[in-house]
């Protein structure tokens, strides 16, 4: 298992066996299949471009709708609550057992892509499939403990600023908010400690698209990144998100910047103004 980059892992997930996981390509990377999993574009795999040129073959395994298919072979299954959901499938068709092992770390996969089985992409079949998981073994209330009520307290120091900071545009319908590197540093907090943060902020009553910048500590990256969420279907944040090159799902997406934060909340408030005004006027000449 390769993760390329210095930033360390989310703490809720160090009861998964990761120990065998490294962060620089293997010296014998001509001779190896690179198998891409959840990579909507090949910068996802990390800041070495030779990477994919390097590789015997690419094989890119995903679910988001805009990948690029940048692999040798392509398996994208844009309706797909998961990446997860994908590589049972594959399993299934090589005829690998589904062990209890395998099950923990595929429902971790779908649990966390679901948001918990509340976000849209919630199918039938999702919910199929975690009944399936279960049964093969997947310690539902353990993932949860280790997932989400692991958090450490620099996290809800970082969430509390990220609250604080927070702004509402167009009569609420449009929420930003930022954490400047100082707020990592003085809070003793990393990278990863971001992550679920915006997930608090789509709370809020009325906010239809929800915006969380981000300076994380210096680590050679782009200055700014960006997440952004949506809870209204005509708004596609992916579409947004690929203006300024990133990407993702219509309802979940990001992308990184150099920008300044305020030029970068001016970007998505003109972009969220252009999206719902057409799909405003959209809906009242059907209902003429």
């Amino acid at each position: 298992m390769l993760l390329a980059g210095v930033a360390p892992l989310p703490a809720e997930l160090g009861f998964m066996p990761l120990d065998e996981l490294v962060r620089v390509p293997p010296g014998d990377l001509e001779e190896r299949v690179l198998l891409a999993v959840d990579c909507a574009n090949a910068r996802r795999l990390g800041p070495d471009p030779a990477l994919l040129e390097r590789a015997k073959l690419v094989v890119d395994v995903d679910h988001h709708h805009d990948n690029t298919r940048f692999g040798s072979v392509n398996l994208v299954v844009a309706d797909a609550s998961s990446t997860a959901e994908i590589v049972r499938d594959l399993l299934r068709e090589l005829e690998v057992p589904l062990t209890s092992a395998i099950a923990e770390a595929l429902y971790v996969g779908l649990v966390t892509d679901t948001g918990r089985f509340q976000y849209s992409n919630t199918t039938p079949k999702a919910l199929r499939l975690a009944a399936e998981l279960v049964e093969a073994g997947a310690d539902v209330h353990g993932i949860f403990r280790h997932v989400y009520e692991t958090v450490q307290f620099a996290k809800l120091k970082l969430l509390a600023r990220a609250l604080d900071r927070a702004q509402l545009f167009e009569g609420g319908r449009l929420l930003v908010s930022h954490l400047l590197r100082s707020d990592f540093e003085e809070v003793g907090a990393e990278e990863p400690y971001s992550e679920g943060i915006i997930d608090y902020l789509r709370q809020a009553e009325g906010a239809e698209l929800v915006a969380l910048i981000r300076e994380p500590p210096s680590d050679g990256g782009p200055k700014r990144r960006v997440s952004l969420r949506s809870s209204r279907d005509e708004v596609d944040v992916s579409a947004l998100a690929r203006r300024s090159g990133g990407g993702g799902h219509r309802q979940a997406a990001g992308f990184a910047s150099e920008a300044s934060v305020e030029e970068i909340t001016e970007f998505i408030r003109r972009g969220f103004v252009e999206a719902t005004d057409g799909a405003d006027a959209a809906d009242a000449a059907a209902g003429e």
